[in-house]
Parts: C-alpha cells; structure tokens; sequence
C-alpha cells in the first residue's frame, strides 16, 4: 500500500519537523541524517524524545538518507574513508530506528575526479559495495539515488542497468526531479524499465529542467503524472518522498493532495 512521506530540514530540531510533517498529513518521514541537528550523534542524545514524538504524532519511520555531503569517490583515500564511516554510523542509527529502507546517493566526480572518470568510478563502486555489504549485515535494504549530471555519474538509465546488474542486492531510488534535469523528457519511463522491477523507493520534487529545485509539484515541468505512472504500471506500491523544500510548507501540502490524486487517477 502506497504511503507518503516528507523529509526533514537538518537545519531545524527534528522533534519541531516530525510535529509539522505530521500536521501536514503525511505517513511517515523520511529521516536525513545529516548535521547540524541530525547527526547520529546528536540523534542519540535525543531518542527517547524522537520515539515519542513520532508515537504521538502517528509518524513513521521507514525510510532514512543517508548523508549527503559526504565524498565517497574522493581522490584522497582519507576523505572516502572518512565518508564511509559516516555513512556506516548513519546506517547503525538507522537500525536503532527501525528503519528498513536507506537512501544513497553515489559518490559525485567532482573535482579532480571530472578529469579521472575511470578511477572515479572504480573508487565509488567499491565504496557502494561496502556500504551494500553493511546494510545487508544490518537488515536494510539499499537505494541508489539516480542523479543529474553535474553530479559526474549515475544519471543516465544505462549505468543503472549496470549497476544493478553487477549488485543483486541493490534497489533505486527513483528521483522523478533529477530525471527532468539536462535530460530527455522520457528519462523517467527509461529508468523505471531498466530498473526491471528493483525500485525500492521514489522521491518526488519539481524543476525548471536544468538545476535541483525542489519545487512544489506542478510549479515546474517535470512531467511526473508520465513518471508516476510508469512507476504505477511497474507494480511499485511502496512509498514515495516528498521533497519539496519552498520555505512556505503550504506548498508541501499542496503538493501531498496532488500526488495522491495523480496516484489515485492514472
């Protein structure tokens, strides 16, 4: 059964974001483990509070993402390092939580790495085979997000083919947004048809068609009525993430009340 969610700002207390996405009418939230105030280690100073909170409040806990800004596929050995160990102790956090899915998003090829692409991509595959190791020892199942192209890589439907073919264990998280920046308008249906049924999770956020904005649905043109419902007719039932991050949250729940009709219609 389809259910909806929201994710939180780092930026503010997470027990003030769960009463508000809970306000808004959303299922559960999509937890984003990254600082200030969404550290593992901040978190753990407050569990006791976020539990009840989320008990109180009737909001979930299904989905985490993993840090975001965290190099991965770096050129120094010591920043993948570092980074791998920031995403294991989200991953623990996340079990302590009882979440079952976690959001990754690969290792950009950035910097140096722009002028590198095979060793970029050889230092992000062996980082994602790690963390896919570790989330399986823990009972999680993994996402890989697909990305827009300033991020180097995985943003094209052919390296997920690959991807996906080269990591049985691993599942997508389809972000219907990053399919609609600097790419073809049927980038979504492509992707869904060579995830070939191993969509884990969907996030949801509008664009202009060239950066991330995250805009509230219908504001840009992504075409997400054609995205949900190849998504739909893959047999995917699970939960999809708003990320709507307009500083006015009436958007948000703007948004929330169009993706259940689009669902409900197509």
């Amino acid at each position: 059964m389809m259910i909806y969610g929201a994710t939180n700002n780092p930026l503010r207390s997470l027990i003030e974001e769960i009463r508000a996405l809970a306000a808004l009418g959303f299922d559960y939230l999509e937890l984003c483990l990254d600082p200030p105030y969404c550290s593992p280690e901040v978190l753990r100073t407050q569990m006791v509070e976020i539990r009840s909170a989320l008990n109180n409040e009737g909001l979930k806990l299904p989905v985490v993402h993993l840090p975001t800004f965290v190099w991965l596929a770096d050129i120094y050995s010591s920043i993948r390092e570092a980074s791998l160990d920031e995403i294991f102790k989200a991953l623990d956090v996340a079990v302590e939580f009882g979440a079952k899915k976690a959001v990754l998003h690969p290792g950009y090829l950035t910097g140096l790495m722009s002028f590198a692409l095979d060793m970029g991509r050889y230092y992000a595959a062996s980082s994602l085979s790690m963390i896919l190791e570790r989330s399986a020892d823990l009972g999680i199942m993994l996402c890989l997000e697909n990305m827009f192209p300033r991020a180097g890589h995985m943003y094209r439907p052919e390296e997920f083919a690959e991807v996906l073919s080269k990591n049985p264990g691993l599942m997508m998280t389809l972000d219907l947004g990053h399919a609609n920046i600097r790419a073809p308008k049927d980038q979504a249906l492509n992707f869904v048809k060579v995830a070939q049924g191993r969509i884990g999770h969907v996030h949801i956020g509008d664009n202009n068609g060239q950066e991330d904005e995250h805009l509230p649905v219908g504001a840009g043109k992504a075409n997400l009525v054609a995205g949900l419902e190849a998504v739909k007719a893959s047999g995917y039932d699970g939960t999809i993430t708003l990320e709507i991050f307009s500083a006015d949250r009436d958007y948000l729940s703007i948004s929330l009340k169009k993706v259940k009709e689009i669902w409900k219609n197509i």
